[in-house]
């Protein structure tokens, strides 16, 4: 089975022949290794030295130097918002204390779908929405970098 043992971040893109894509929720586009079969067919073995966030528009290499893009799959989110910037950070302090992956914007947070933790929410003032759209959560203060798609 052909390998990709590499992969190229979005802003560092400049050509090569992209053959297929992947389309991966956040939980698979942290690996290290898996087998992986892209949306056209083609099969491959992700096999990197370590375990690696990849986001949207990221591009695995095949040991042939083609490309299989990947993309960010819409998932089941709560998005999270609140009626002033302290009450925002008063919510991001208890999503953060029950260490779930949390994605923070300027205006809102998004988490995984939980019933329970948009009760919480909402019993706090905030407002909690389903919504489905690629999920981006920061990296954590030990993972060796922030955001996980400003790293590379």
């Amino acid at each position: 089975m052909i390998r990709a043992t590499r992969f190229l971040r979005a802003a560092a893109l400049t050509g090569g022949e992209i053959v297929d894509r992947v389309v991966l929720d956040h939980g698979e586009r942290h690996r290290r290794r898996t087998a992986m079969r892209g949306i056209g067919g083609t099969r491959f073995l992700l096999d990197l030295a370590d375990a690696t966030v990849l986001d949207d528009g990221d591009a695995l290499v095949l040991e042939n130097g083609r490309l299989v893009e990947v993309e960010a799959a819409p998932e089941r989110l709560l998005e999270i918002r609140a009626p002033s910037e302290h009450a925002l950070r008063r919510l991001i302090w208890h999503i953060g204390n029950r260490h779930i992956p949390a994605e923070i914007g300027p205006e809102a947070v998004w988490i995984a779908y939980d019933h329970v933790l948009a009760e919480m929410v909402r019993g706090l003032g905030g407002t909690a929405e389903e919504v489905e759209r690629p999920f981006r959560p920061e990296g954590g203060a030990y993972s060796g970098h922030g955001h996980s798609h400003s790293h590379g």
